[in-house]
């Protein structure tokens, strides 16, 4: 079965690019283009995973990650930065992300941890 993904970034280009891939790798992609949009999608959709920006314009990674866990605590999310300082990737870490990837996101590593937080899933419900 393949993973059901949303995917959240404010940069159309870069959102419509990474999907496009991710789909070519077999995942199911939903894509928001604000963390708000992206908070309704999760509250009303599950997700393997939720892979998203951390410096988009209104909400932040950071603080979208708290109303995501707040929301949905067992809820995999996976952070993507550019030129984030280092504090801020561990703060995402302390607040629950499962990893923080630099852009431009390595692809293969990117699917792993897919892979990863799909896993985690499925022992959750059994």
């Amino acid at each position: 079965m393949s993973a059901k993904v949303l995917l959240v970034d404010d940069e159309k280009d870069f959102l419509d690019i990474m999907a496009e891939r991710m789909r070519a790798r077999g995942m199911v992609v939903a894509t928001a283009g604000s963390a708000e949009a992206a908070l309704e999608m999760v509250i009303a959709e599950s997700y393997d995973a939720v892979i998203m920006d951390m410096m988009m314009p209104v909400m932040d990674g950071l603080k979208a990650l708290k109303l995501f866990k707040q929301s949905r605590p067992d809820l995999s999310i996976i952070l993507l930065t550019a030129n984030v300082p280092e504090e801020k990737c561990r703060e995402a870490i302390g607040l629950g992300a499962l990893a923080v990837i630099e852009k431009p996101a390595d692809l293969v590593l990117l699917t792993q941890k897919i892979e990863d937080a799909k896993a985690l899933r499925s022992k959750k419900r059994a």
